[in-house]
């Protein structure tokens, strides 16, 4: 199979796997959000969006270092593997007592708490989780990783439809995301010895201190893409309360499921643009600016539609408890469509060995966001949040491409008329070379 072939199979299954989670997805947040109501499913929302900003301390950093590397070097996975699961049980460790202090200084309710305590082990297991699906990824086998995805949802919606039909309460659905993450876990194991390698244990101190060392910027631009992401609806929580959290989260969860596309191919292409930025600056350029464009005109026409049809969304998933939702979604499927953009442009980053400026340019964002986040958040509420989410992904868009520019890693604003017949003959002579 040509390098061409087997983009084009992993985009293929790939998307498969995310229309299919994305549809039971779908089912489990309406039903889950109609069940346990504004707030209740905001205590839930709450939890993940805390440990969405704190839990990525537990990865630090690793998923997208152990891709690149071991893309560019297939026998360096083992030693990824195994010497990741053990520093990802360290640092999940040191994450859990960090949630521990925060929620028991704020002093919130028992039920909250106990939430909280489930989500951060969820946050954990499923950190380990990822390890695998790094391997896969960088091997560039994302059927596996299709697979747990399509599994995943499917027992999330089994398991919340089983609460709801027994009446249970919102520790349970807490619950839930602990229990499916360890039945992936042992299906990802499983995969791992039957179709990759059998791991041999090999505790490396000097491979930590080289893989810390080098994955620490991607830890805190992670930290800053979780605060990125979340703060608004963490913030939300602290400045209004449980209700208002599961107004905007049931805006912001629908409108991050348009994020399906610019995630698969961030997963595909990756692999491909850490080896050619090496290997052919030229073909990285290339690949890099019909990349980012492809993506972000579907991201443009989204925007547009979800905009138009926020009503009618809103209203079927979540029904008339939710309406105050409609206005938030409305703003937030703008900035999505911004994302479009971004998505590309920060993997071009990481991908090019630029993960430390990726990462400063997150932190500058993270600082405009809570200082947009406060002053809006108290004016205007939960509207309010998601302007802030707006104009902070606008600056961010804004940032990450003024520097893929100055760092010639795309030469182009737009792509012209003889872009598109001289990546015509990039394919036909990658095919050719392939066969």
């Amino acid at each position: 199979m040509n390098e061409i072939q087997k983009i084009l199979k992993n985009i293929s299954v790939l998307s498969l796997a995310r229309i299919v989670s994305m549809l039971f997805s779908f089912f489990y947040v309406m039903y889950t959000a109609r069940y346990l109501g504004p707030a209740n499913y905001g205590i839930l929302a709450f939890a993940l969006a805390l440990n969405s900003i704190v839990g990525v301390i537990a990865n630090f950093g690793l998923d997208p270092l152990t891709v690149r590397e071991v893309a560019r070097d297939k026998n360096l996975a083992d030693k990824y593997l195994v010497n990741g699961i053990v520093l990802k049980v360290l640092f999940g460790c040191l994450t859990f007592l960090i949630i521990f202090v925060v929620v028991n200084i704020l002093g919130y309710p028992e039920i909250t708490k106990k939430v909280i305590y489930i989500i951060t082990a969820f946050t954990i297991i499923s950190g380990i989780s990822n390890l695998f699906n790094n391997i896969y990824q960088a091997f560039e086998r994302m059927e596996f990783i299709s697979i747990g995805q399509i599994l995943q949802s499917i027992l999330l919606l089994a398991f919340a439809i089983v609460g709801i039909k027994f009446g249970f309460d919102v520790i349970y659905f807490a619950l839930i995301y602990l229990a499916v993450n360890l039945i992936v876990l042992c299906y990802n194991i499983i995969v791992t010895l039957w179709k990759f390698l059998i791991p041999k244990i090999e505790v490396d101190f000097g491979f930590w201190k080289s893989v810390v060392k080098e994955a620490w910027p991607f830890a805190l631009s992670s930290v800053f893409v979780g605060m990125y992401y979340y703060t608004d609806s963490v913030m939300v929580g602290f400045i209004k309360g449980n209700f208002d959290v599961g107004i905007y989260n049931a805006a912001y969860r629908l409108s991050s499921i348009f994020l399906l596309v610019p995630q698969i191919y961030s997963l595909v292409i990756f692999p491909t643009l850490s080896k050619k930025y090496i290997k052919d600056l030229e073909k990285f350029r290339l690949i890099s600016l019909f990349y980012t464009w492809t993506i972000g005109s579907l991201g443009i026409l989204i925007s547009i539609i979800g905009y138009l049809i926020a009503p009618f969304l809103i209203l079927l998933v979540y029904g008339n408890e939710y309406i105050l939702s409609i206005e938030v979604f409305k703003i937030l499927i703008l900035s999505i469509g911004l994302s479009y953009f971004t998505y590309p442009l920060g993997l071009i980053l990481d991908a090019s060995n630029y993960q430390k400026i990726n990462m400063n340019i997150m932190f500058f964002s993270i600082v405009l966001n809570i200082f947009l986040n406060y002053i809006f958040i108290n004016f205007y509420g939960v509207v309010g949040a998601a302007i802030a989410t707006l104009i902070t992904r606008t600056v961010f868009l804004i940032a990450r491409y003024l520097i893929v520019r100055r760092k010639k890693l795309i030469e182009k604003c737009i792509p012209e008329k003889k872009d598109v017949y001289e990546a015509i003959k990039v394919i036909k002579q990658i095919r050719r070379n392939t066969k």
